[in-house]
């Protein structure tokens, strides 16, 4: 019989923050592979750097984090983990194609000195499909609104063909059938396995996919069971749920038959 796989993420007594100064104390938290989880908490409660603590992008200070079997910052394989950052649009000085910004989430497979094969041009298509913007694929990412160059940061993201998929506020700022949109995208990755952490102040739009959430508040877990429950805590917002996404195997990849695209390719 194999061993069973790792959590997916574990933090043991956990104290995260930047320099010297602690943001996030003393957090307790396993998720298992496959888990869809909800990062919850009012503005400046410290949800947004226990996620960066996971990336390498803020200091773990003391206690224990684990992503994906390794110590954080570890990984062997960076794109096991896909990232999707708290900002609404893609910007950059030079003009880019969705089929270029998405083609760059691929380098965390490759690195950085690697050209792309057919595989790897194969699985940016794939993941450009999914996000419902096949027929945008050789447009400027300028010229899309802002609900459709999130999904573009969403199938940059997918390119890697992460097991883990860690996202900032992806709902913010965008409009109704984009949530619908990305929700559907998120239900369709979910069912594949890959283990989701949203961080999020109100996990309404996604309340059909994520069926765990953790609050925190003022640097500390308060909460973490039901997503239904933590609407009743401080900072935990609310949200409705609609029912559970279907069961997958680990290990999503782009290329398998329950990807479909979402029922919306509007704004």
């Amino acid at each position: 019989m194999a061993p069973p796989s790792p959590p997916a993420i574990r933090l043991r007594a956990a104290t995260i923050g930047y320099g010297d100064v602690a943001i996030v104390r003393d957090a307790d938290l396993t998720v298992r592979p496959g888990e869809a989880l909800a990062v919850l908490g009012s503005n400046g409660s410290g949800k947004t750097t226990l996620a960066r603590g996971l990336l390498g992008l803020a200091a773990v200070l003391d206690g224990d984090v684990e992503v994906l079997g390794a110590p954080v910052g570890r990984l062997a394989e960076r794109g096991r983990i896909g990232y999707v950052p708290q900002r609404h649009t893609v910007s950059g000085a030079a003009p880019a194609t969705v089929r270029e910004v998405v083609s760059v989430g691929r380098l965390a497979r490759l690195g950085l000195l690697r050209r792309l094969g057919a595989a790897d041009r194969r699985a940016v298509v794939d993941a450009v499909a999914a996000v419902g913007l096949a027929d945008r694929m050789g447009d400027p990412v300028a010229s899309l609104s802002g609900g459709q160059q999130r999904r573009v940061l969403v199938a940059r993201a997918l390119a890697a063909e992460p097991e883990l998929l860690i996202m900032d506020e992806p709902t913010a700022g965008v409009d109704a059938a984009s949530q619908e949109a990305l929700a559907d995208v998120l239900a369709a990755v979910s069912a594949g396995g890959t283990t989701l952490l949203v961080v999020t102040h109100e996990a309404g739009p996604l309340a059909g996919v994520l069926r765990r959430a953790v609050v925190v508040e003022s640097g500390r877990i308060t909460y973490d069971g039901p997503l239904t429950g933590a609407e009743d805590e401080p900072g935990g917002g609310h949200h409705h749920a609609n029912g559970a996404p279907p069961a997958g195997r680990p290990g999503y990849r782009l290329d398998q038959p329950g990807v479909a695209p979402p029922r919306t390719t509007g704004a």
